[in-house]
C-alpha cells in the first residue's frame, strides 16, 4: 500500500463531522489561501521548523540555521536530539495499515458518541492513493469515515475518494472566478464543477463556507454561493464558520508572510445575517460547524 504524508493527528475533535472525531492532516494542498490555518501543510514535503520560543541555542545548530525559521538539511535523528523539542518535523510518512491500526485505539468513542475518522489538510486528496486505502480499511472495520476537501482535485480521485467516505465535507471560497483566484491562487471552476458531478453521486455533503471579513462575508457571495447550492442534490447543510486569526502565528512559525493582518472575526450578528440569508433559500444553515 501507499505510504502518506501526515503531519498531525487530532483526537476528539468535535468539528470535523458528526461525534468525537480523530482528524489526519495530510501534506500538500494546491491552494494557497491568504487565510489558511495550517499554512505548514501547503508544501507537500516533509519539512523542518525551529520553535524558537523553545530553543536554548545549545549549539547543535549554526547560527544561519538560528535565523531561520524553516531548517534545511534535517532528519527525524535530530529532531530526536533536540533536547528542548524545539526542532520539529513536519509531516511524518506512514502505511494506511500503521495509521488505521492506530486511530482504531478510539474505536470506543466513536462507537459511543457515532463519531469516526476525517482526513483533512491541506488537501488530503494530493495524497489520493492513500486516502482512499485508509478509507477502505476504515470502513471495513464499520468505522464512520468523512472527507474534507477543497475540491480542487482530478474528478477520478474524488469520486473514489468520496465512495468509501460516509460524509464529505467541501470547502467552498468564492463565487466570483477571478476574486477566488486572487484569494486561493487558483481558479475554482474545477472546484465548482466537481461540486456539481458529486452531488448527484454522494448524498451526504456538508458545505463549509469560511467567512473572511473583506474578501468574502459580502451579500453578492453569499447570495451567490446559496443560489448555487440550492440547485444541487446531495447538500445536507451548509456550516459558516467564522475567520479567526490562529493561523497568523503559524504563518511566522514556517517563515511565511501573513497579508490579512488585523481582519477582525465576523460579529454574531453579521454571521446570523448571512445564515439567515442562506436558510430562506431552503438550505440548512449552521455557524460554527456545531452539532
Amino acid at each position: 500500500m501507499p505510504s502518506g504524508l501526515v503531519f498531525n493527528v487530532q483526537r476528539f475533535s468535535l468539528h470535523d463531522g458528526p461525534g468525537l472525531r480523530s482528524t489526519v492532516f495530510m501534506k500538500g494542498c494546491p491552494l494557497s489561501c491568504r487565510w489558511c490555518h495550517n499554512p505548514e501543510s501547503q508544501s507537500p514535503h516533509q519539512a523542518f521548523i525551529r520553535m524558537r520560543h523553545r530553543c536554548m541555542s545549545c549549539g547543535r545548530c549554526s547560527e544561519a540555521e538560528l535565523a531561520r525559521a524553516v531548517v534545511t538539511g534535517r532528519t527525524l535523528e535530530d529532531v530526536a536530539a533536540c533536547p528542548t523539542g524545539a526542532l520539529q518535523a513536519v509531516g511524518q510518512a506512514i502505511e494506511p495499515t500503521e495509521l488505521v491500526k492506530t486511530l482504531l485505539r478510539d474505536r470506543i468513542f466513536f462507537d459511543e458518541s457515532g463519531g469516526g475518522v476525517t482526513f483533512s489538510g491541506g488537501e488530503p486528496l494530493m495524497q489520493a492513493a492513500f486516502i482512499i486505502a485508509s478509507l477502505q480499511l476504515l470502513q471495513s472495520e464499520g468505522v464512520h469515515t468523512a472527507l474534507d476537501t477543497c475540491g480542487f482535485a482530478r474528478w477520478q480521485d474524488l469520486r473514489e475518494a468520496a465512495l468509501h467516505a460516509d460524509l464529505v465535507l467541501f470547502d467552498l471560497k468564492l463565487m466570483d472566478e477571478t476574486r477566488h483566484k486572487n484569494a486561493t491562487g487558483v481558479s475554482n471552476q474545477l472546484i465548482l464543477k466537481n461540486l456539481q458531478s458529486l452531488s448527484g453521486l454522494h448524498d451526504q455533503i456538508w458545505i463549509r463556507v469560511a467567512v473572511i471579513p473583506g474578501v468574502n462575508d459580502d451579500d453578492a457571495n453569499l447570495d451567490a454561493t446559496a443560489g448555487f447550492l440550492q440547485s444541487l442534490p446531495g447538500i445536507r447543510r451548509v456550516d459558516l464558520l467564522p475567520y479567526h486569526a490562529t493561523g497568523e502565528a503559524k504563518f511566522a512559525r514556517v517563515g511565511m508572510d501573513y497579508s490579512l493582518h488585523g481582519t477582525p472575526t465576523p460579529s454574531n450578528d453579521r454571521l446570523e445575517a448571512l445564515a439567515a440569508r442562506m436558510r430562506a433559500r431552503g438550505l440548512a444553515t449552521t455557524i460554527g460547524g456545531h452539532q
